[in-house]
């Protein structure tokens, strides 16, 4: 991973690697608080920002921790900075900060983070661990903001719903309703509607990936068969 160009860490952040449909890491707050896009995307958000301030600072520091002591102080920097976003929310997003509630803390308890510092940020240079960050950051919260979309529709018609807490009043606008006489499915917003959410989103990507497979194993089949005549 040392070699890896940026655009092998975005491939790996936004989809390759995804650290929530193919590491299946922070599942927990993933699965609590996608009930609608807009919790999704605030979760998401604060979960970038931590995720990136820690690896520039693990990465930064990987020279002077002792092997040792490496993972708590690496908790220690992520707690830093997700207390800092904590404050941060509940002064400026108060409403979506009480929403979100008890998992804003515990994104210092959130696998991706702490395995992204321990097996990226602390064997690479400031630059790719900024990338590394940000790609995987991103990565988690499209698939928060996709399953918070996904069930927000199916369960209570409407979609980007709430956005003024994020975005200003000017934003209580931005809100779809999908008809007056839809009711939504309770299911989808329930834990089991989380669950089957996820697994469809799981199972599409690896549908995506099978065909991109069997499609580069046609393409490099026929440039093997047209090679075939020329080297004999």
């Amino acid at each position: 991973m040392a070699d890896t160009g940026y655009g092998t860490l975005i491939k790996e952040g936004l989809w390759g690697n995804n650290q929530a449909l193919v590491a299946l890491l922070g599942l927990c707050p993933l699965l609590a608080v996608t009930n609608t896009a807009i919790n999704g995307l605030g979760l998401g958000i604060a979960t970038t920002l931590v995720l990136t301030l820690s690896n520039i600072t693990v990465s930064l520091i990987r020279n002077m921790v002792r092997k040792e002591v490496r993972l708590p102080i690496f908790v220690i920097v992520i707690a830093s900075f997700v207390t800092a976003v904590e404050l941060s929310m509940n002064a400026w997003f108060h409403e979506l900060y009480k929403i979100l509630g008890i998992f804003i803390p515990l994104i210092v308890t959130n696998c991706a983070i702490i395995g992204r510092a321990e097996a990226f940020a602390s064997k690479n240079r400031v630059d790719k661990a900024i990338v590394d960050g940000l790609a995987m950051g991103i990565g988690f919260t499209l698939a928060l903001v996709a399953l918070g979309a996904m069930r927000e529709i199916i369960g209570m018609g409407t979609l980007f719903s709430q956005a003024d807490l994020m975005f200003g009043e000017a934003a209580a606008g931005l809100t779809i309703t999908l008809g007056d006489n839809f009711q939504g499915m309770l299911l989808a917003i329930l834990p089991p509607g989380a669950f089957i959410g996820l697994g469809f989103m799981i199972a599409l990507k690896n549908i995506i990936d099978g065909r991109q497979q069997k499609r580069r194993s046609r393409i490099s089949e026929s440039e093997a068969e047209e090679m075939a005549p020329s080297a004999g």
